[in-house]
C-alpha cells in the first residue's frame, strides 16, 4: 500500500460507529436522519412534477416521460453507491484507514468517468430513445428542453450521491441529510421563477424545472468534497499504482454492476409501463408518472431503513458481531410490514386530496386515485424486497439481490402487466403491478428469514 503523504495524514480515524449501542435505537435514529435526505432528494422531482403539471397535461406528460430514463441514470449512481458504502463500511469495520481512503478516493474517481460517459451518450440519443418509449413528435421536442439540460449537468446529480454513500458508511447520515435539505429548499424556490419567470427571471418551463434540479445539486456536490477531503480524511492524493487502482475498481465493480443492473430494472419496468400507458393517451401518461413519484416518496421510511442497513450490517459483520447482524433483520421484517400497512389505508383515504395537487384534469385526477387505492395494496410487499435486496448487497451477494428483483420486475410485473392491460385497460397495468408486488414479498420475505436462519449460533 502505498505510503500517505503529510497532508492526507486523518485527523481522526473514521470510527466503527455502528459496532455499539442498542440495534433498534440505532437503525431507527440512522433511519431518521437518513430518510430526510431521500425525501429531499424525491421531493425534488415531486416539486418539477408539481409545478410542470401547472403548464398542462402535454408537459406533465412529457416530464413523465423523462422519469424512467432519469432513475436508469440515478440507478447506475446508486449502484455505485451501494457498492462504495458496503466496501468502504466493512474496511471501516476492520480498521483499515489507509484502505477506506484508497476505495473512497478510486470509486469517486470511478463515479466521474462513468457519469461522463453516460452523459454523452445520453445527450446525443435524446430523441431516439424517446420515440422508442412512445412519445410523439411534440412531446420529444418538451423532453428535449429538459433532457439536454438535465444531461449537461448530470455529474452534479451523481457524483454527490457516491460521495455522501461513503460519508454514511463511517455512520454519519445527518451531514448528507442535513445538505440535501438545503438543496431541496433552493429548488422549491427556484422552480417556481425559473419554470414561469417570475420577476426578473425568463420563463424557461421544463428547462427552467431542470436547471433548478441543477444549480440545488451543486451544493450537494461541492460540500461533500468538502466532507470526504478536510472534515473525515477520507481521501488520498497519492496516485494509486495501476495494481492498486485495479483491485479498488475491480472490488467496486463486483458490487456496483449487479446492484445497478438491479436498481436499472425499476426505472426500464416503468418505461415498459409508460409504453403501455402511451396507448391510453396523455392523461393515463400523466397519472402513472404522478403515481410512481408519490410511490417513490411514501415508501421512504423502507427506503430509509435500506440505505442504512447495509453500512450497520457492514461494519457489524467486519467487526464479526453476528448477532447484530441478526437482530438487525429481524427488525427491518416489522418495519416494511408496518410501513407498507399504514400506507395501504393513509393513501386510499388520501387519493383525491393527492391527485387534485397535480391537476385539475378530471381524468387525470381520476386515474391517480386509482393508481393510489390499487397500488399501494401491495407496498408491504415491496417493503420486504427493498430489505431483503439491501441485505443481500450488505454481504456482497448482489447476485442473489439481482436475481430477487429480476423475478418481481421482469418474471412476475412486466407479464401480469401486459395481461391486466388487455383486460381491463389502464386500470389492468395497476393491478399487475399490485399482484407482482404482493407475490415478490412473500418470496423475498422466505429468503430473508433463510438468511436469518443462517446466522443462528
Amino acid at each position: 500500500m502505498t505510503t500517505q503523504s503529510p497532508n492526507t495524514t486523518p485527523r481522526k480515524k473514521s470510527s466503527a460507529r455502528l459496532t455499539q449501542g442498542p440495534v433498534d435505537k440505532t437503525l431507527i435514529s440512522l433511519s431518521r436522519h437518513m430518510a430526510l435526505g431521500i425525501i429531499s432528494i424525491i421531493f425534488i422531482n415531486v416539486v418539477d412534477t408539481f409545478y410542470v403539471g401547472q403548464l398542462g397535461a402535454k408537459e406533465l406528460a412529457a416530464i413523465s416521460f423523462t422519469f424512467p430514463v432519469t432513475m436508469i441514470v440515478i440507478s447506475l449512481a446508486m449502484g455505485l453507491s451501494v457498492g462504495t458504502s458496503a466496501l468502504v463500511s466493512r474496511a471501516i469495520g476492520s480498521g483499515n484507514q489507509d484502505h477506506v481512503k484508497r476505495l473512497t478516493t478510486d470509486c469517486l474517481g470511478l463515479a466521474f468517468i462513468l457519469v461522463f460517459l453516460v452523459a454523452l451518450t445520453g445527450y446525443l440519443t435524446i430523441d431516439a430513445t424517446f420515440m422508442l418509449l412512445g412519445a410523439s413528435i411534440q412531446q420529444i421536442g418538451l423532453i428535449h428542453t429538459y433532457m439536454s439540460v438535465w444531461y449537461i449537468g448530470v455529474g452534479l446529480v451523481v457524483i454527490p450521491m457516491v460521495g455522501n454513500s461513503a460519508i454514511r458508511a463511517t455512520g454519519d447520515t445527518k451531514t448528507p441529510s442535513r445538505v440535501m435539505l438545503v438543496a431541496a429548499a433552493v429548488n422549491i424556490i427556484l422552480d417556481p421563477l425559473l419554470i414561469f419567470g417570475i420577476g426578473p427571471f425568463p420563463r424557461l418551463e421544463l428547462t427552467g424545472a431542470a436547471l433548478a434540479t441543477l444549480i440545488s445539486y451543486s451544493l450537494t456536490f461541492l460540500f461533500s468534497i468538502w466532507v470526504l477531503g478536510v472534515r473525515e480524511k477520507m481521501l488520498t492524493f497519492v496516485l494509486p499504482t495501476l495494481k492498486e487502482l485495479w483491485h479498488s475498481w475491480q472490488s467496486l465493480f463486483k458490487l456496483a454492476i449487479p446492484a445497478a443492473a438491479t436498481n436499472m430494472m425499476a426505472p426500464i419496468t416503468i418505461g415498459i409501463l409508460t409504453h403501455l400507458a402511451a396507448s391510453y393517451g396523455d392523461s393515463a401518461v400523466a397519472a402513472l408518472g404522478v403515481g410512481t413519484r408519490i410511490e417513490s416518496l411514501a415508501m421512504i421510511g423502507v427506503m430509509a431503513l435500506s440505505s442504512v442497513l447495509t453500512p450497520f450490517i457492514g461494519q457489524n459483520w467486519g467487526a464479526k458481531k453476528h448477532q447484530r447482524v441478526q437482530q438487525s433483520l429481524h427488525f427491518a421484517i416489522k418495519f416494511a410490514l408496518l410501513w407498507g400497512a399504514s400506507l395501504c389505508v393513509l393513501l386510499a383515504i388520501s387519493a383525491p386530496v393527492i391527485a387534485r395537487l397535480f391537476s385539475d384534469n378530471p381524468d387525470v385526477i381520476g386515474l391517480i386515485e386509482m393508481f393510489l387505492r390499487v397500488v399501494p395494496i401491495s407496498y408491504a410487499g415491496m417493503g420486504l424486497i427493498i430489505v431483503t435486496s439491501a441485505t443481500y448487497n450488505a454481504f456482497h451477494q448482489p447476485k442473489q439481490a439481482a436475481s430477487l428483483v429480476l423475478t418481481r420486475l421482469f418474471v412476475l410485473m412486466v407479464p401480469l402487466s401486459l395481461i391486466g392491460a388487455q383486460l381491463w385497460g389502464i386500470v389492468g397495468i395497476f393491478a399487475g403491478v399490485m399482484i407482482a408486488n404482493m407475490l415478490a414479498g412473500v418470496l423475498a420475505f422466505t429468503k430473508l428469514r433463510a438468511k436469518i436462519h443462517v446466522l443462528e449460533p
